[in-house]
Formats: structure tokens, C-alpha cells, sequence
């Protein structure tokens, strides 16, 4: 279980990056939603360590990670958006260097790294200079560094960026089998990567948070309200909400929250994870027509 009680932000330019969050967050695999600039980054630098907060509370299995970073290290694995890598060192070379900063045994190290290496299609490419990997590659690595020594708590921002969609369901399929024993937080825009992989979701807007709780729970609370139209009316009843629009066969769909049919036209359709995201979004920007 990880636990945040008031924790709150700002950088020294004035922007406040996380305001009062409260929340928490099971073990298992976790989503964590939010548009562009919501603070989900500056979130998981925060659990991640790598910077300090204006004021709140982090609890780890009893740990405060706050007074105590380093405990937490020893069983964080973390990927960032964006990483750097040493220029002349080949992958399973840089893995190894990787496990001793991370003060790993070295006697598991080798056929862990050697797992991994297999679990992620790097084999092949195990004595290549990481800095000449593709883009796919490289986030394949860092993906293998922060799973390196068996963590209990893993933080991935955008993990399947820059993958295709065969690498993307391998890597999935692996997150989910590594997190039955701890707490796996994934941040993407996929949203249907979060409601498949993903039994608990945290949505933020502004550093703030908005909604979270079990994904079913939340889906479900928009049972019978979901409709598609092909066409929008000039009129929508007034408690109607446009969630989305979007093209299939190059033609429009356009997904409607309304407690009753808002259109002859219109078919009830299956709830999704993204459409409770949007409902939340644009319903607290006072969307509703």
C-alpha cells in the first residue's frame, strides 16, 4: 500500500505541480491518468525520490519515504519519460553497471539480467551500444533497468512510447505478471492500456486529484448512459455531455453521456474507462449542454 496524505508542489517559478493530494493506492497495477501538464510526472518524481515537496506525507508498506529515501530506493524501479544513457557502453554492460549502483547480488544479477534481456527482444542486441538503439530499443532498456532486482514498488512513465503494438502487448502481458507481489504505477495517454493492464486508476487535472478507485466501480457508473450518434442534432438535452468524437472508416462517431436516449438516432453503447476520463474532464469544465 502506498499512501499520500496532503501532498502539495510548487516549483520556484510559481507553478504549483501538485495541490493537496490525498489518496491510496493498492498493490497490483495502477493507472494514473491525466492531460498534459496535470502534474503526472512531477507526481512520480516525488515517489520516485528525485525531488522534495512543500508539505504532505508518503507511506510505503509503513515506510515514510520522505524521512527515508534511500530505504525506498533499494526497492524502486523507475523509468522516466526520458532518460539518458552512457554513450560507449553496450546494453547488457550498462544493465550490469546499472545492478551494482543498485547494490544487487551478483550472483542473481547475471540471469536476471539475462531474463530480461529475453523477456524484452534485447538478446540479440545484448553487446550494442544502448546510444545506438532505435527509439523502440531504448525504451525496451529502460524498461529492463528499472525491473532490475525484483522491486517492490515500480514507477513507469509512458513505458509502451515508441513501441509497436506486438512489443506493446508483450510488455504488457510482462507488467502484469510481475504484479501480483507489488505495486506497479503506470502513467500513459493509452487509455485502453490502463483499463486492460490495470484493476485501480488515479485521474489528475491540474495537479489536483479528480477521481480514483477500482476501474470497474468507476466504469460501471455509467452503465445505460453512453450512446453513439452519427450525426450531432443542433440540440442535446440539457443534462447530455459529448465525451468524445472520433472516426471510424473515415466516418464520425460521436460518444454522448445522457441519462435517456438524447436522439432518435442514437445507440446505447458499452462504458468504457475513456469515457468516464472525459466525463470527469469536461464535466467539471462545465460542459454539460
Amino acid at each position: 500500500m502506498l499512501t499520500l496524505e496532503h501532498i502539495s508542489k510548487t516549483y520556484p517559478d510559481g507553478t504549483q505541480a501538485l495541490n493537496d493530494i490525498s489518496i491510496e493506492l493498492p498493490s497490483g497495477m495502477v493507472g494514473l491518468l491525466g492531460p498534459n501538464g496535470a502534474g503526472k510526472s512531477s507526481l512520480m518524481r516525488t515517489l520516485a525520490c528525485l525531488q522534495t515537496i512543500n508539505s504532505g506525507r508518503i507511506q510505503f508498506s509503513g515506510l515514510d519515504i520522505l524521512k527515508d529515501p534511500d530505504k525506498l530506493r533499494k526497492q524502486l524501479g523507475y523509468l522516466p519519460q526520458q532518460f539518458g544513457v552512457y554513450p560507449h557502453m553496450g546494453c547488457r554492460a550498462l544493465l550490469e553497471h546499472i545492478a551494482i549502483l543498485k547494490g544487487l547480488e551478483s550472483k542473481k544479477t547475471k540471469q536476471q539480467i539475462d531474463d530480461l534481456l529475453t523477456a524484452l527482444n534485447l538478446t540479440q542486441h545484448a553487446n550494442k551500444r544502448v546510444s545506438h538503439f532505435s527509439g523502440g530499443m531504448k525504451q525496451r532498456f529502460g524498461i529492463a533497468q528499472a525491473l532490475l532486482g525484483d522491486p517492490k514498488l515500480i514507477i513507469l512513465d509512458e513505458p509502451t512510447a515508441g513501441l509497436d503494438p506486438a512489443e506493446r502487448e508483450s510488455l504488457n502481458n510482462l507488467l502484469v505478471s510481475m504484479s501480483k507481489n507489488r505495486l506497479i504505477l503506470l502513467s500513459t495517454h493509452i487509455v485502453e492500456d490502463i483499463e486492460n493492464q490495470c484493476h485501480f486508476v488515479a485521474m489528475i487535472k491540474g495537479g489536483q486529484l479528480i477521481q480514483s478507485g477500482h476501474i470497474d466501480t468507476l466504469v460501471n457508473q455509467l452503465k445505460g448512459k453512453v450512446w453513439v450518434l452519427k450525426t450531432l442534432p443542433r440540440a442535446l438535452p440539457k443534462d447530455a455531455l459529448v465525451l468524445s468524437q472520433s472516426y471510424r472508416y473515415g466516418e464520425p462517431v460521436f460518444r454522448v453521456y445522457a441519462a435517456e436516449r438524447p436522439t432518435t438516432g442514437a445507440v446505447l453503447a458499452a462504458e468504457s474507462l475513456q469515457d468516464k476520463y472525459f466525463f470527469e474532464l469536461k464535466s467539471r469544465r462545465g460542459e454539460l449542454c
